[in-house]
């Protein structure tokens, strides 16, 4: 990490832009000679080499350590790997038997409270964010990330215990982040791909769960997939094609129920029953 800068002018439109559901703008994407820098208003800026192997942050003044941390970990640290070829996803992760699943859905949509869930019920969390997906000989696996779960005030109070450890506080964000330990346990080792469930919006009356074709399946993973960038044709074509071969095998359903924390013992039960009766189709 470099030494606190003002932010200087940018003299060129950015390439692209992420902007919270409200419009407020949360990075801008610059193209730089040798590499990338992703800004965000304020608070830092990251510079990206080409291959994405080397990242230097430059924070804004008076902006925490921590908060420098949290950014990388969260949102730069899924790019850069999206960059050297891997597969990258908005998506949580838990383990469920001998696999794991992963819940897929954009934030504010509840997957980070849903493997919380899991995680204090003794089911290891592998990410809650920032999924990683490699193929293998015997199909896809899943790799843990950061062992550490970003949760709203009310999901932490519903759910964490007050002894679990927590990450010191940052100045953009009112999210906790609970470190792994006793209380929500981590799976750090690779595991393979089970199910995944697309989230719905919360509308359901009822846990409903029903299949994707491989179609639909191909829509939804590019949807949510992390990309730096998402005008470099080459690794865009590499990139459809990975998960054209993920969406092809017969573990993905949409998922959709109350969102009320009285009812999650009961939505995850549920759960974990469909991954033990609906076994994987040839």
């Amino acid at each position: 990490m470099a030494a606190a800068r003002p932010q200087p002018p940018a003299h060129v439109r950015p390439f692209h832009t992420w902007s919270f559901p409200d419009g407020t703008l949360w990075t801008e994407f610059y193209r730089l000679e040798g590499g990338y820098r992703l800004r965000f208003p304020d608070l830092a800026d990251f510079e990206v080499s080409a291959d994405g192997r080397l990242v230097t942050c430059l924070p804004a003044p008076g902006i925490s350590e921590a908060t420098s941390q949290h950014l990388y970990l969260n949102q730069i640290l899924p790019l850069v790997l999206s960059k050297q070829g891997k597969l990258v996803f908005h998506a949580a992760a838990v383990e469920v038997g001998d696999g794991a699943i992963a819940f897929v859905a954009e934030s504010g949509r509840g997957k980070s409270t849903l493997a919380a869930s899991f995680a204090v019920s003794g089911h290891r969390f592998l990410t809650d964010d920032g999924l990683v997906v490699e193929s293998g000989a015997d199909g896809f696996e899943i790799l843990p990330s950061h062992p550490s779960i970003r949760l709203w005030e009310d999901s932490e109070a519903a759910l964490i215990p007050p002894a679990a450890g927590r990450a010191p506080p940052v100045s953009y964000t009112s999210k906790a982040r609970l470190l792994a330990g006793d209380d929500l346990v981590f799976c750090d080792a690779p595991r393979a791909l089970r199910r995944v469930y697309f989230l719905g919006d919360g509308s359901a009356g009822e846990l409903a769960i029903q299949p994707l074709s491989a179609a639909q399946a191909l829509v939804e993973w590019v949807k949510h997939s992390f990309l730096l960038d998402i005008e470099e044709r080459p690794r865009l074509a590499s990139h459809f094609d990975q998960v054209a071969g993920l969406a092809n095998r017969p573990i993905h359903f949409r998922l959709d129920y109350p969102r009320r924390f009285g009812d999650l013992p009961r939505m995850r039960q549920a759960i974990i029953e469909h991954v033990q009766c609906e076994g994987e189709q040839p």
